[in-house]
């Protein structure tokens, strides 16, 4: 079975039933839960964690056996540095890396798929990054 990382907007979409996104969000989500192996880091799990109280609800909400829990290798923490100073010398305001520049850059050091529809970020920092867009 392939591993994809999800990215925690399709996530959301699904949780927070957005008008917008929920439908192709939860397609595409069933879809790659049927042959993929759901994957989520810790820079996604915090940011869905915003919409619950407590760790018992978001792991009721996030199942391990239904998303498994990666750590972030080291290798995508240097990435990420990487794709910060990038974003910096661009013109980027932000003063510490975003969480897309992470969670982009473990997917592309595991050489997996990223499940998201942040794909302009994504296409800019990593123009070799397969994404699987809902």
């Amino acid at each position: 079975m392939a591993d994809v990382l999800v990215d925690s907007n399709v996530i959301l979409d699904v949780f927070t039933q957005d008008p917008r996104w929920f439908d192709r969000s939860a397609a595409v989500l069933a879809r790659m839960a049927g042959d993929h192996e759901l994957i989520v880091n810790p820079i996604v799990y915090a940011e869905v964690s915003v919409g619950f109280e407590r760790i018992e609800e978001l792991d009721a909400a996030l199942p391990g056996e239904s998303f498994r829990r990666e750590p972030l290798p080291w290798e995508a923490a240097f990435l990420a540095g990487k794709c910060f100073v990038r974003y910096r010398r661009a013109g980027g305001s932000r003063r510490a890396p975003l969480p897309d520049f992470y969670i982009g850059a473990h997917a592309a050091v595991r050489g997996i798929p990223l499940l998201t529809r942040d794909a302009a970020r994504y296409r800019t920092y990593f123009p070799r990054l397969e994404l699987i867009l809902p």
